[in-house]
């Protein structure tokens, strides 16, 4: 079965960096689009954060452009978040989600557990 496991998260000071990876069972990772979101306490969720896939090009929403970096490997079914700049905005629980039809829209159809994203000083 499909199965997404987030790793990664901690605490870290403004101005720092953490890279999370979302490594991924039950499919074959290159045919998919997989996605970051989050969710703050007391907030929806917000996302997607960053695309990645095989075949396209990446999407970033505005509020992570030029800070956050996704990226995936294939072989090992393992796509990463690089989080830069951390600003105390940034904390929530973040989640990977598989986007099986992107680019053409953003619909999720499998999601991870989340992991937890403190910035604070």
């Amino acid at each position: 079965q499909v199965q997404l496991v987030e790793s990664g998260g901690g605490l870290v000071q403004p101005g720092g960096s953490l890279r999370l990876s979302c490594t991924t069972s039950g499919f074959t990772l290159e045919n998919y689009g997989m996605g970051w979101f989050r969710q703050a306490p007391g907030k929806a969720r917000e996302g997607p954060l960053a695309i990645s896939s095989s075949y396209f090009s990446p999407y970033y929403a505005d509020s992570v452009k030029g800070r956050f970096t996704i990226s995936r490997v294939n072989t090992k079914n393992t796509v990463n978040l690089q989080m830069n700049s951390l600003k105390p905005e940034d904390t929530a629980v973040y989640y990977c989600a598989r986007i099986p039809y992107y680019p053409s829209n953003y619909d999720t159809d499998y999601w991870g557990q989340g992991t937890q994203v403190t910035v604070s000083s």
